[in-house]
């Protein structure tokens, strides 16, 4: 019998996931992107594996937030008004959202992908499979807020009840001993042990190696223009550099996706949420554990020979500006909270497009218009988080094998 063929749209984590997962079950693999392997999000996103992450963006209260800090104009959260029905439709579906019972749906339904990747992860690190810089470090979220840093009592207390995600409570002098490179002055902070991290270039570039040791071709700059159909089955897909047959395809192309709706069969409601980093030489007093500032919404992530500063959220489209002012505000947020913060002069500026679905869960299913066409996207800011459960389940799906985790959730006709 010859070898069944998949093609998958999309070379970041998701479809390298996917790639890593079929070729292991013996399909033959071709990977292609418009850009390079790895660019877009799965190159300068912080490399948070955070089971922690357990609770959507569409939350009670968050609407409250959102509108405040919109009104600053140095806010972490930027809108860009515009003419565009598919954004406004997407804040409306978002703030139906915003109650304690979808958000407790939802982070039911990702609490699977985020847990069983940690342990994917584990196991593909361990066996050597895979070389990302890999730290079990845990997360700490740091408060300057004695207010602020108390109510996230409450959140604990859920996550705690809900989901089995508990943190350690270290008050100011606590959280300073813990992790000396903070300044002294704080209010606290909230320790999640189990989380991890990695180096997201490392990890795709390990990751490729890997693929193209098991046979799979990755054709770069290779875009995506229309899927070719018989009897309800795409039989081809038309890109950039000629026709690509295949018995499956999987289309994993992040943000993207959404201008692939017409092609697919269906509306993916993905809005491009765009965030910046900026990666820079660790400084002589660096922290070593990844850190979360809620009140400025900067996170810090320390690399072996880099410090990285990532957040913000801009709704703007599809725009490639490298906007200076919201790189600022990840220096002005980080500042008051670290001992020491390196020169930016120099400083790696990369900004990148999240895949954000409404209820903050993605998609993992078949496309309505072909059967063995297979969607992986809407990952939001998850999706170093959820990439190995993610290559898992899709591998299940097109071996039509029982699923390790229920794909229900994330059925593209809930929208």
């Amino acid at each position: 019998m010859s070898q069944r063929r998949v093609v998958v749209v999309g070379a970041g984590v998701i479809g390298a996931a996917c790639a890593h997962y079929l070729a292991d079950a013996g399909w033959s693999v071709t990977i292609i992107d418009r850009d390079r392997f790895g660019a877009a999000c799965s190159h300068g996103n912080c490399g948070f594996v955070c089971p922690s992450h357990v609770l959507p963006l569409a939350a009670p209260g968050a609407i409250g937030e959102a509108l405040a800090a919109m009104l600053r104009r140095n806010s972490p959260l930027a809108i860009r008004p515009r003419l565009d029905w598919s954004l406004w439709s997407w804040l409306l579906a978002f703030a139906r959202r915003c109650n304690r019972r979808d958000m407790l749906a939802a982070g039911r339904a990702m609490q699977p992908l985020l847990t069983e990747s940690l342990r994917e992860y584990r196991r593909l690190m361990e066996s050597g499979e895979l070389e990302a810089q890999w730290r079990e470090r845990g997360l700490l979220f740091v408060y300057q807020s004695h207010r602020e840093w108390e109510a996230y009592a409450k959140t604990d207390q859920l996550l705690r009840e809900s989901f089995q995600e508990p943190a350690e409570r270290l008050d100011g002098e606590a959280v300073v001993e813990f992790e000396p490179a903070l300044r002294s002055g704080l209010a606290g902070g909230w320790y999640y042990r189990e989380d991890a991290h990695l180096q997201p270039d490392a990890l795709m570039a390990s990751w490729r190696r890997s693929l193209e040791r098991r046979g799979v071709v990755v054709k770069e700059h290779c875009e995506f223009i229309a899927v070719r159909t018989e009897s309800g089955r795409a039989t081809a897909i038309e890109t950039s550099l000629g026709d690509l047959e295949a018995d499956a395809f999987v289309v994993a192309a992040g943000a993207l996706t959404r201008r692939l709706s017409a092609a697919l069969g269906c509306r993916l409601p993905i809005e491009a949420g765009k965030g910046y980093s900026l990666t820079m030489p660790r400084p002589e007093v660096c922290p070593q554990t990844p850190l979360i500032f809620p009140e400025t919404r900067v996170a810090v992530t320390p690399f072996p020979s880099s410090f990285r500063l990532g957040s913000t959220m801009e709704f703007a489209g599809f725009d490639e500006s490298l906007s200076e002012r919201r790189l600022q505000l990840l220096r002005d947020g980080a500042a008051p909270f670290l001992r020491e913060l390196p020169d930016s002069a120099d400083a790696e500026r990369w900004y990148g497009w999240r895949p954000m679905t409404p209820d903050g869960l993605p998609i993992i299913d078949r496309s309505p218009l072909c059967a063995n066409v297979l969607l992986a996207v809407g990952h939001n800011m998850l999706g170093v988080s959820m990439a190995p459960a993610t290559g898992r389940l899709v591998r299940e799906m097109l071996d039509e094998q029982p699923p390790s985790i229920d794909p229900r959730p994330y059925s593209a006709r809930r929208f």
